[in-house]
């Protein structure tokens, strides 16, 4: 590829990663290389720090550090950051005050590092104060000689070097460089740009096109073989909006260069001091694909699980929006397993239905397209989250009614990083209880709680029963847990889910907001694609049907009621369709005494059903499991005339059918004959 020929808009280019190492960082190398590959990347981007290399231990670690990524990426190392001891100024954005000493690095680099790259970067952002200090060096005359210098010697032995990449972009600088003589000497100019992130649509970014082609006009005057890159470029995902990190992603690919970078693989952690003025700016903590945990954003996961064109059709999804006055309804998590449903049932009849995920839970993007392929039109989805109390505004002021089904809904989840749990789970349903309020219409809201609100249940005596655990008083044994039993929340999960259900509840004493609670036991069915986490039916039958084995944490002895979706989707349609009545008021919602089983007894049924047997291991038990919860449904029955009409037996066969009639790998996973194999109880 040459520089007379960039990518034409609307062909994706090839991509890589940018990403920052950390001497001693070497089991995140692992994982992170091991991630990044899964995404497509061919290249990575990273730091080759003049300053650190000099520090004690600086050379073993590079020494380790280069072969490793240049084992897996092309490697492109950015040379910068002067040793303190050798800076004009004491710091490491000072030039040299031998300008010679970085030319003699980079050619150390070269001779030792060589055999790993074609490609070097000289400097980082040489415009930026941050990174290059050029109070000590006002007309850049230092810069140009330094960089001329190693430029010159980097291609003379063969090597490719790349000019460090102007933030923000100064085509006038850009030009200063021609004059100077350092862009004959480079083999390629780097470009940066953060579109909404710190540069303003509207002010100062006018678009990679623009920017290109005004770089292209100096390199004509001065090197037109010299190609134009993408060195770095991002967005900050610190609104919780990642369907734009995915917008901005595809359209730098799209850009007419020949080479991108995306900054960057993991967001920072909270500990890590970024450069001088900028310690305390989220936005700079969150530019990564994956957060500090290590959880894929979204981007990183439509593109491992599907390359750039499952990124791209997401992105389509997101375009329509609703007319104003449409007065939809709105699901909160109307991708996941019962929002997809929920929402069905109302497009269905005719409604119009707002569908707002941030698609963060694997595979929920299929029920998405299922929808649009049955519905059309009518499915508004909206790809955001509910952290992002802007996002919400919209769709909720114009809204008849709201289903909150959003949330983050494993335990094991909220054990490892709580402060994501509460932020989704509890601050995110003030987020809407507040979007609702501001809007100055009684909206009605339907809330998902969960029976983690009544804790552990270890108050509750067990007698061991035919292999299932059950309640030693023979009332609780008969009818379940009551909603009159007090609330204990337990574990992190647990905790916010309980906040937000309180939150709700009290929204309609304090505010008048008609609103009510279904703390959910165990649902089923149609369009859930379970995990270990959460979803344990459908776990159970997918990898029973692929013949994995299968992990039992405790003894399976424990016991659940479990409920068909098409019965959970019953019960929320009544819940609304009664709001006035049942304002302010938390049910439970399960499959009650009548679809009470064990672990053991599912997981004989799923044998019988798939004809052979399943490979069982068994591991000790997890924090908050609950060995007994049968839900007392007999409330929701009186007051809603409400009773579940599929028995276990019956919905697993269906679940069963379904899972048999998907074809893995596809956009809408959809099978018309499993999904009406039970007759619906939605009545309008």
């Amino acid at each position: 590829m040459t520089g007379s020929s960039p990518s034409p808009i609307g062909k994706p280019l090839a991509f890589g990663f940018v990403e920052w190492f950390r001497p001693g960082e070497h089991e995140r190398v692992k994982t992170a290389l091991a991630s990044m590959r899964r995404t497509g990347a061919t290249s990575l981007r990273t730091a080759l720090s003049w300053a650190e290399y000099h520090n004690d231990g600086g050379r073993e670690w590079y020494d380790w550090l280069i072969p490793t990524l240049a084992e897996h990426f092309e490697l492109l190392p950015c040379v910068h950051y002067t040793p303190p001891s050798l800076s004009r100024t004491g710091r490491s954005s000072g030039p040299p005050r031998r300008l010679q000493d970085y030319a003699d690095f980079v050619d150390h680099v070269l001779t030792r590092y060589g055999r790993h790259l074609d490609h070097i970067e000289l400097w980082n952002e040489p415009n930026n104060l941050l990174d290059w200090d050029w109070r000590a060096d006002p007309d850049h005359l230092l810069f140009s000689e330094m960089i001329g210098a190693a430029g010159y010697w980097a291609t003379k032995v063969g090597f490719k070097p790349v000019l460090g990449g102007p933030c923000p972009f100064d085509s006038k600088w850009l030009e200063l460089m021609g004059e100077r003589g350092v862009l004959g000497v480079v083999s390629a100019i780097g470009l940066h740009g953060f579109p909404g992130t710190w540069d303003s649509e509207e002010g100062a970014w006018l678009g990679w096109p623009r920017q290109v082609e005004e770089a292209r006009a100096i390199l004509r005057r001065y090197n037109p073989a010299a190609e134009i890159w993408i060195t770095e470029t991002g967005y900050s995902t610190w609104r919780r909006d990642e369907i734009v990190q995915v917008e901005r992603f595809l359209a730098a690919l799209t850009a007419p260069v020949d080479r991108i970078y995306w900054y960057g693989w993991q967001d920072l952690a909270g500990d890590v001091a970024v450069q001088e003025g900028h310690r305390f700016d989220q936005r700079h903590y969150h530019l990564g694909v994956t957060t500090e945990s290590g959880r894929p954003k979204l981007l990183a996961r439509l593109l491992s699980e599907g390359g750039v064109a499952m990124a791209s059709t997401t992105q389509d999804l997101a375009m329509p929006a609703v007319l104003r006055h449409a007065h939809p309804i709105v699901v909160l998590g109307g991708a996941g397993f019962i929002g997809s449903n929920l929402a069905d049932s109302y497009l269905s009849q005719g409604r119009e239905v707002v569908v707002l995920d941030d698609l963060s839970r694997p595979g929920v993007e299929r029920n998405l397209h299922w929808l649009k392929d049955r519905h059309g039109a009518r499915v508004h989805p909206l790809i955001a989250s509910i952290r992002n109390d802007v996002a919400l505004r919209e769709p909720i002021a114009d809204a008849s009614a709201i289903f909150h089904l959003a949330a983050q809904v494993a335990v094991t989840t909220s054990l490892d990083v709580p402060v994501e749990d509460f932020e989704t789970n509890a601050r995110g349903t003030l987020n809407v209880l507040e979007a609702a309020r501001r809007s100055g219409r009684r909206i009605p809201i339907v809330f998902a709680s969960t029976n983690k609100v009544y804790g552990n249940l270890d108050d509750v005596a067990l007698e061991d029963v035919l292999g299932r655990y059950l309640p030693a008083d023979p009332e609780i044994r008969s009818t379940g847990i009551s909603e009159h039993r007090n609330l204990d929340f337990c574990t992190p999960y647990g905790c916010s889910k309980g906040v937000a259900d309180q939150y709700v509840l009290d929204y309609a004493k304090t505010f008048g907001l008609p609103t009510a609670v279904l703390r959910m036991s165990c649902i089923y069915g149609p369009r859930q694609f379970g995990t270990e986490d959460q979803g344990w039916v459908a776990h159970f039958l997918i990898r029973a049907l692929a013949c994995e084995p299968i992990t039992i944490y405790g003894d399976g002895r424990q016991v659940r009621d479990i409920l068909h979706v098409r019965d959970a989707v019953a019960a929320y349609r009544a819940v609304l369709e009664s709001i006035d009545h049942v304002r302010g008021r938390a049910f439970n919602l399960g499959g009650g005494p009548e679809n009470m089983v064990s672990l053991r007894m599912v997981l004989s049924a799923i044998e019988r059903l798939t004809g052979r047997p399943i490979t069982i291991d068994y591991a000790r038990w997890r924090p908050g499991d609950q060995k007994y919860f049968v839900a007392d449904i007999r409330e929701l029955a009186e007051v809603l005339d409400w009773r579940p009409s599929v028995s276990w037996r019956d919905g697993i066969a269906d679940l069963t059918r379904w899972l048999t009639g998907q074809q893995p790998g596809t956009a809408a996973g959809s099978s018309a004959s499993a999904d009406a194999s039970l007759p619906r109880r939605l009545e309008a």
